[in-house]
């Protein structure tokens, strides 16, 4: 087969039509056939097969060098006049979107380029990998150059020349494009397993809490059990509850190694900590079994935990003006000091409210602890499957504490990258790099993930959500460089995560680099798809509780173009009552993966939540997760002024596409920070039309894609119309930080002229998630439904009769095609109803 690439006289063509000039001589390229062969081992035949059928679409970029270094930089040529969509990292855990049309356009720290070409209706991926101990990625040049930078993170470990340090691939489909550039990296490294060969956690079909917006570091039994209560009092039942940071026993350096960090709240003041035990932290171990079930428990103070939570906000804020006085040499310095020790003793009051230690005591108490609190919990919330409990990859934010446990820990300095500069301004790094980071010995990775997590599982924890991942790269000076570092790692933690939590109970969050999905994702399968979900804006800017939050969906949106080939894209959490509460909501419908709130105990939109999830804590979720039309891939969905966001899925009975304006924010290339762009966040106008649905992309949906006529439903606009493959588009118009989902849903002709289709319970944002399965004969139409509500269908003629579980039932039509009937949840179905419908 003829080849598709060709590397000559400094042009690096494909299909003909050039795609880098200005190739310098030491660059190499080669197809992917010449680099890896069909004989890996721990590859399954059939994702091998595939990959060698399509092996002439792809192939390695490499360079050589004169003289070894720890970092080389190189440029892999020039283009301009072609659009591009990449992502790039803005904060060391943390990636996003980023489109030009210039290899001088590109952000520092890119991991993937995506550049279209026209003229041969084709799209050309180019993905910096790992070679040998060095990991890759991409940076501007000038004039138009496209920068490679292999680093190993060690000045101890250096190379001069690579073979194969970014993978290209091509397709006519971008789609393909990704799934296939990923299929052949994974083939080639042979060190990390694509999502179609893991299997998900069992929270991903799940509604869950999460208590870090609820409680951040102030987090305890009491709170967690309350928080849980909020939710099945109301008629919801979690099936997973999230213990964020603020459980584990750290301690402070110049403290009292054996003693707890105490009365911390917010994020930021336990990024010093380390581990002192592997085990959970004093008030988590002073839990006695059955004190929240005591009928005489008292009620759980929910303001006293929003005080802490503003007391501590005004700290923060004492703090940075004592900093600004210190470096001014200010007057008022006293005066901060005096107000910054009163505010302390205030905080201690409030921490000084034990609320438990009323309960009376019983007798017959055998636990305590952990293991404790999670029996209570699931005696007290019959649904309750999982509990997951979070830690830092390194243990703690900063690392294990040396000479506090059986494990050889040490303190070593951070060194950050200088592909880093062009990163955000982080709390986090700043907090890190002052303390540096207790290292446990990479001999001993295995230990120590299996000393705490056998600790965990024996305490009813049964999953981990594994946070701040890529410290590792700042303390690899020592240790053979980031990638083999990580290696020890992630072999630990995938050893542990098999032994303790069933191969798949854990979800990885600040993991947004290259390296982590290259090495890490043996065993992970599922993980966040952007950066947090953040309750309020920046400092100085009441703005950005709105826009931070278009934001967060842009991160997900594109993320999941490459994780989603690795992991299970998860959203994240979000607040039910926050302001753009209903926006995030939109969203968390058709993202296809968990739906999980941290709101405060107390403070809940349940009108809201129950759009979202059924009583039984199941969601009505897609059938995968979503991804940007073709029309917004080489836009600027942020800050251009004109691009509504539009993401597509696919239900059981069609197809899906929520549009999201998130104007009104971006990244500032300059101040290398995300800001508001107040210009851009207005009412915007788009399109939606059937055909921006990639029916092909999924295997039951294909015939979908082959219907000559559709329903169309737009559930917030409670709008039903008809559409052709032919037919103009729907034009919308959208409101900054608001949404619309639209249903398609392809028409079956019963009995030769009735138009019938089934759309779903419309009191849900996702209608079609409800719809379970679907039957049609000549005159019947058989739909499974769960959820109660409002149930919609479209039939061009009125039915003859209708049967909800084997009863006659009466209904409602409507000449212009709406079918209604009103479903009850009844528990002993599981929520679930069969319709059957006559003609």
């Amino acid at each position: 087969m003829a080849s598709l690439f060709d590397l000559s006289e400094g042009n690096f063509i494909v299909k003909g039509v050039p795609l880098f000039r200005d190739v310098p001589q030491n660059i190499s390229f080669s197809p992917f056939s010449s680099i890896c062969k069909p004989s890996e081992p721990n590859v399954p035949p059939s994702l091998l097969q595939r990959v060698f059928s399509l092996s002439h679409k792809g192939g390695f970029f490499g360079f050589s060098n004169e003289i070894p270094s720890d970092r080389l930089m190189n440029s892999l040529g020039s283009f301009t006049g072609k659009n591009f969509l990449s992502v790039f990292r803005f904060k060391t855990w943390w990636s996003s979107q980023w489109v030009g049309n210039s290899g001088s356009d590109l952000q520092m720290e890119t991991q993937w380029l995506l550049i279209e070409i026209p003229k041969i209706k084709s799209y050309v991926v180019i993905i910096p990998i790992i070679e040998k101990s060095f990991r890759s990625a991409l940076h501007p040049g000038s004039d138009g150059h496209v920068m490679i930078c292999a680093e190993s993170g060690s000045t101890k470990v250096k190379a001069l020349n690579f073979n194969a340090i970014a993978y290209v691939h091509l397709s006519e489909n971008p789609y393909n494009l990704m799934k296939e550039a990923y299929s052949a990296i994974r083939v080639h490294l042979n060190t990390f397993k694509l999502l179609e060969e893991k299997v998900l956690p069992n929270i991903v079909d799940k509604f869950g809490w999460c208590t870090w917006d609820a409680f951040y570091l102030t987090v305890d039994p009491s709170g967690i059990y309350h928080g849980l209560d909020d939710f099945s009092k109301a008629g919801i039942e979690p099936r997973f509850v999230i213990i964020d940071d603020g459980w584990q026993s750290i301690s402070l350096d110049g403290c009292d190694p054996k003693e707890n960090a105490k009365n911390l709240i917010l994020g930021g003041e336990q990024m010093g900590g380390r581990l002192n035990r592997l085990n959970e932290g004093d008030k988590f171990k002073k839990y006695e079994s059955g004190l929240l079930l005591n009928p005489n428990s008292p009620p759980f103070n929910a303001k006293r935990i929003k005080d802490l939570i503003s007391k501590g906000n005004q700290h923060k804020l004492l703090r940075k003006q004592r900093d600004e006085a210190v470096l001014s040499k200010s007057s008022d310095l006293a005066e901060i000091d005096s107000n910054i020790k009163k505010l302390k003793e205030e905080i201690d009051v409030l921490f000084g409210v034990e609320e438990c230690n009323n309960v009376p005591k019983s007798e017959c108490r055998t636990l305590n602890g952990m293991k404790a609190l999670t029996r209570d919990l699931r005696i007290k919330f019959k649904g309750l499957d999982d509990v997951y409990v979070w830690h830092a990859l390194v243990g703690a934010w900063g690392g294990v504490r040396p000479e506090t446990t059986h494990l050889k820990s040490k303190i070593v300095p951070c060194k950050l990258s200088p592909g880093l500069d062009g990163t955000m301004l982080d709390l986090a790094v700043v907090k890190i790099v002052e303390g540096s980071i207790g290292l446990v010995h990479p001999d001993q990775a295995t230990d120590f993930y299996d000393s705490m997590h056998s600790n965990l599982a024996h305490s009813g924890i049964t999953g981990v959500k594994v946070d701040v991942i890529h410290s590792l790269e700042y303390v690899c000076e020592e240790y053979g460089g980031r990638v083999d570092l990580a290696k020890a790692y992630y072999e630990g933690l995938t050893k542990s995560i098999v032994k303790n939590f069933n191969g798949n109970g854990i979800m990885a969050s600040m993991q947004q680099c290259n390296d982590f999905f290259f090495l890490g994702t043996k065993q992970v399968a599922m993980g966040r798809a952007g950066d947090d979900f953040w309750v309020k804006g920046p400092e100085g800017d009441p703005t950005g509780e709105y826009w931070l939050q278009g934001l967060h969906m842009i991160h997900c949106s594109y993320n999941s173009l490459w994780m989603g080939q690795i992991i299970q894209p998860d959203w994240d959490m979000f607040q039910s009552n926050h302001v753009c509460g209903k926006f995030h909501a939109g969203s968390r419908a058709i993202c296809g993966g968990p739906i999980y709130l941290s709101d405060h105990v107390g403070f809940h939109d349940f009108d809201l939540i129950k759009k979202l999830v059924f009583p039984d804590g199941t969601i009505p979720k897609c059938v995968q997760f979503p991804f940007p039309t073709r029309d917004c891939l080489f836009k600027n969905p942020l800050f251009d002024h004109t691009t509504v966001l539009k993401i597509w899925n696919f239900n059981k009975n069609g197809g899906v596409i929520g549009a999201f304006n998130c104007q009104g924010a971006g990244w500032d290339t300059k101040l290398h920070k995300f800001r508001g762009f107040p210009e851009c966040y207005k009412t915007m106008t788009g399109s939606v039309h059937v055909t921006d649905i990639e029916w092909d992309q999924n295997k039951e949906a294909t015939d979908f894609g082959k219907a000559e006529e559709y329903v169309v439903y737009s559930n917030q606009g409670e709008k039903l119309c008809l559409m052709t493959p032919k037919s103009d588009p729907i034009k919308f118009i959208i409101q900054p930080s608001t949404f619309e989902i639209y249903n398609f849903v392809p028409i079956t002709k019963l009995g030769g002229n009735i138009k019938f289709a089934s759309i779903g319970l419309t009191n849900m944002f996702n209608s079609g998630g409800t719809i379970l399965n679907m039957e049609y004969t000549e005159r019947c139409a058989k739909i499974r439904v769960k959820g109660g509500g409002n149930f919609l269908a479209y039939s061009s003629e009125s039915p003859k009769k209708f049967e909800l579980n084997g009863s006659k039932v009466a209904f409602e039509w409507f000449s212009d095609g709406k079918l209604f009937i009103n479903l009850s949840w009844i528990e002993e179905a599981g929520g679930i109803s069969d319709l059957i419908i006559f003609f």
